[in-house]
């Protein structure tokens, strides 16, 4: 069957990562800087890199046989690519919900967009920030609200032990301080 005459599932998830994966009819919660991050992100497919790769694609076109030109597979490969990374960034950005964690009230209890001293199990401490599904940065601890340690620290509040089953066995984590504050 011709590609022309098939239709692409609004929902359907498989280029997503597994962990970039929205639980079902939940909200893509997101902080301020995360969502700037994809509106940028947006801004450069559809104003710089899109109309580069058309004009390629114009000229490779224009070149004659396109079976064989490079240029002209490539492009069209590239234009699908970024026509399929706008559709995904364009319906995160419809369905986020930004919460902005320096206007939250002074808690010291865990929700979304928390900033959150642990002491693990084999006495290090480790600095968590809890962020939506498309900040994930280990690295530099931004954790998903979704990951399994997230689920063990959320509603939990300084002072408390947590029971973390995480994929090397039970681990008690211990809180020591819950912030919130700006997310880089």
């Amino acid at each position: 069957m011709s590609k022309a005459f098939t239709k692409e599932d609004d929902h359907h998830d498989d280029d997503v990562p597994a962990e970039q994966r929205l639980p079902a009819s939940s909200k893509n919660y997101i902080t301020p800087g995360g969502w700037q991050r994809l509106k940028d992100e947006l801004y450069h497919l559809v104003h710089r890199e899109r109309p580069e790769i058309v004009q390629i694609v114009n000229w490779a076109a224009s070149n004659g046989d396109r079976s064989e030109n490079g240029d002209y597979l490539y492009g069209k490969r590239r234009l699908r690519e970024i026509d399929r990374r706008i559709r995904f960034l364009t319906k995160r950005l419809e369905i986020a919900e930004v919460v902005d964690p320096e206007t939250r009230e002074a808690t010291d209890q865990i929700f979304f967009s928390a900033t959150v001293l642990i002491e693990r199990g084999d006495g290090s401490e480790q600095r968590l920030s809890i962020v939506g599904v498309d900040e994930i940065d280990l690295a530099r601890g931004h954790i998903s609200w979704i990951s399994p340690i997230a689920r063990a620290l959320l509603k939990a509040r300084e002072g408390d032990s947590v029971l973390f089953r995480g994929p090397d066995g039970d681990e008690d984590i211990e809180i020591l301080e819950v912030s919130y504050q700006k997310i880089g």
